[in-house]
């Protein structure tokens, strides 16, 4: 142990190692995720939506290995050493690196191609910049606590060098995926602790781990993803993405009106949600590298990262509040005598709201206050989750709005620089069964 006077020292260090620690293998996921997907659109140059989907489901193949080695080592994490479990990850990290050593990466499409910098960087333009650069300044007062004048003159400036540089916005359908791409990761990651959370209690009751719903849910989007050649060969992706977002918009509505449900129902609104959100982040990745291949790695990790922060920045506040402001409404209309008292103003993005202290509830003794509790706390989870449908309903609108424009052009057709066109039959063929 640690004597009381040296805690908040020891307390200190603890929270710097750890926060270097994340930093460090954030900076290892992300260079992973940086070069592994060019490398699979330039190998499968012709069929890139379909083998993107094949890669990524070594996302949800990992949160399922993952998944059942932390619920295997669950008594170690809470009576021995964490530190052991967090270890195992230094076991898929070592056999990467050994596969990479004496690894030759082939020459990618835009390089093949002749396109210039310059021009790789016109793709992504100075709108890719302001969405981009303004993410990662704002991330930037989060953590550095430096004034928003700062975070606003930074992005003006990058912003503004970018535009001079390469002359261009960015290319309109670009631009057009960008904005698509935030509201999507929010969809995608951003509910994912929370549905877990969900199932907690239902789980518990159950005498199981609620760590088995992530389990679940990965397992089928890592099938579905080994499967998505005949799938996207069917409905062309951006079919595909019309269709994910339906299902995306019904799984969650439906999620939302489970709050008195069993675990089986549960389990039935889930998995119709995960069918939804599998084939959202490999998809888009296709069309945006099949659509602007000009910008290479630039535009297909760009709206990925993009993607990632707009979480952590946006994504992650904003459902917090929501959950809290939908609470909050609850108890209002079912006691307003119990909210006078634990209702506290708070903010986000600038716009205040109000939400229940857990503190200030902490006095409430009564046991009709109590009940008024649970019950606005549990509508912040279940019916909170209804709200947050607005986001594959606007990506829904979008991904119409895409399959009209390209209908207008004669369907859906990958842009290849090699100098021959690639039709949808031809570029994305189908896949039979997981590939080894």
């Amino acid at each position: 142990g640690v004597a009381a006077d040296a805690l908040p020292a020891a307390q200190l260090k603890g929270y710097n190692l750890l926060w270097w620690g994340s930093v460090i293998l954030g900076l290892g996921n992300g260079t992973v995720e940086a070069f592994i997907n060019p490398v699979v659109a330039t190998m499968f140059s012709r069929e890139k939506t379909k083998w993107l989907n094949i890669l990524h489901a070594g996302w949800p193949g990992g949160l399922v290995i993952g998944g059942i080695i932390t619920i295997a080592m669950a008594g170690i994490a809470k009576d021995g050493d964490w530190r052991l479990v967090l270890g195992v990850i230094a076991v898929p990290a070592v056999t990467y690196m050994s596969m990479l050593i004496g690894a030759k990466f082939p020459v990618s499409e835009r390089e093949q191609a002749g396109v210039s910098y310059r021009e790789m960087l016109s793709e992504f333009g100075a709108f890719g910049a302001l969405v981009g650069f303004g993410l990662i300044f704002w991330q930037g007062q989060d953590v550095f606590q430096w004034p928003a004048y700062v975070t606003i003159a930074l992005t003006a400036l990058v912003t503004i060098a970018f535009g001079v540089y390469t002359q261009s916005i960015g290319r309109p359908i670009m631009c057009f995926l960008i904005i698509i791409m935030m509201p999507l990761a929010v969809t995608e990651i951003g509910t994912d602790g929370w549905i877990t959370g969900l199932m907690e209690e239902p789980m518990k009751a159950a005498n199981l781990n609620a760590g088995w719903v992530l389990v679940y849910t990965s397992a089928i989007m890592m099938v579905l993803r080994f499967f998505a050649g005949p799938i996207v060969h069917n409905l062309s992706p951006i079919g595909l993405l019309v269709g994910s977002a339906v299902l995306a918009i019904i799984g969650l509505l439906a999620l939302s009106m489970t709050g008195s449900s069993g675990l089986v129902v549960i389990f039935a609104a889930a998995t119709l949600y995960g069918f939804g959100k599998t084939f959202f982040w490999p998809t888009m990745l296709g069309v945006t590298a099949e659509q602007c291949p000009k910008g290479g790695a630039l535009t297909l990790n760009a709206i990925s990262g993009i993607g990632m922060i707009a979480v952590g920045v946006l994504g992650f506040p904003f459902i917090g509040a929501l959950q809290e402001n939908t609470a909050q409404a609850e108890l209002s209309a079912t006691s307003p005598e119990t909210a006078k008292v634990v209702l506290v103003e708070k903010s986000s993005f600038g716009f205040p709201y109000k939400a229940i202290s857990p503190e200030k509830s902490e006095t409430i003794t009564d046991d009709a206050g109590k009940a008024a509790l649970a019950a606005a706390n549990k509508a912040g989870q279940f019916d909170a989750l209804a709200k947050m449908a607005f986001f594959p309903t606007f990506m829904l609108i979008c991904y119409i709005g895409l399959f009209v424009y390209f209908k207008s052009k004669g369907g859906y057709s990958a842009e290849v620089l090699a100098g021959h066109g690639a039709k949808d039959e031809k570029f994305t063929g189908g896949v039979e069964g997981p590939v080894e």
